[in-house]
């Protein structure tokens, strides 16, 4: 039987908002010294929650673990535009918000639940010809993009205050929570954007678990050696 490192498995972390998802393999590889780093799902720089690291040979396993459903909460801001669809964007359109109850809200979410089209948005990590989207994006270039299948399993707001609103969804991989963001305000006749996101759940790794990326800094081999889930108990069941 195949002998297995203690760090060929994977790593719960909480990602804080600044850094990339790539970031983050990239400290955890100089810290440690490990040669094979890799995530399961990016997670936009403004986005925090639940990233799961895989170390050594776990990265075997990434695509497996990547196509897992996820859960999202987050925050909405209705009235405004912005043409990354999120906070960092550049605002494009600003209009009021027309008056709604919680429950009107959550009916024009419950529109979005079920198998959709889903194009991704031009600032997405998602290449063409080799070149990242954004970074066509950024020089005002604007290419075609196939839309892809996803599935929104529930879309609920939990609370709503003009012009913010608090939800939570759940979906398959590859869904552009910002794209739904974005769709629900044209649908209001509004704008909207996605103010703040935050990856609580993935497959079947809850962000409660999760190590905040300053703690993991902060720790020796030996400490790291005790928080990875081992590369069996990732393939069991």
């Amino acid at each position: 039987m195949q002998e297995f490192s203690p760090l060929d498995g994977a790593l719960l972390v909480d990602k804080p908002s600044g850094p990339t998802s790539h970031d983050v393999v990239d400290l955890i590889r100089r810290k440690f010294g490990i040669k094979k780093v890799g995530h399961c799902g990016t997670l936009d720089p403004n986005a925090t929650g639940l990233l799961i690291i895989v170390l050594g040979r776990g990265t075997k396993l990434s695509e497996k673990m990547m196509s897992d459903d996820k859960v999202y909460e987050g925050t909405v801001k209705f009235g405004e535009t912005t043409d990354s669809y999120d906070s960092d964007g550049e605002l494009t359109h600003s209009l009021p918000v027309p008056p709604m109850t919680l429950d009107e809200l959550n009916e024009s979410a419950a529109t979005f639940v079920g198998d959709l089209m889903q194009t991704p948005p031009m600032v997405s990590a998602i290449k063409i010809k080799g070149v990242p989207l954004y970074k066509l994006a950024r020089k005002g270039v604007e290419v075609e993009r196939e839309p892809r299948l996803i599935h929104i399993y529930n879309f609920r707001f939990t609370q709503y205050a003009p012009p913010l609103g608090q939800f939570k969804i759940a979906c398959t991989k590859g869904t552009y929570v910002r794209s739904l963001a974005h769709e629900l305000g044209q649908k209001l006749g509004c704008g909207a954007h996605l103010a703040t996101l935050r990856r609580s759940v993935s497959g079947k790794f809850d962000v409660a678990e999760a190590a905040t990326l300053d703690d993991v800094l902060k720790w020796s081999t030996a400490e790291l050696e005790k928080k990875v889930i081992p590369f069996l108990r990732l393939t069991a069941g």
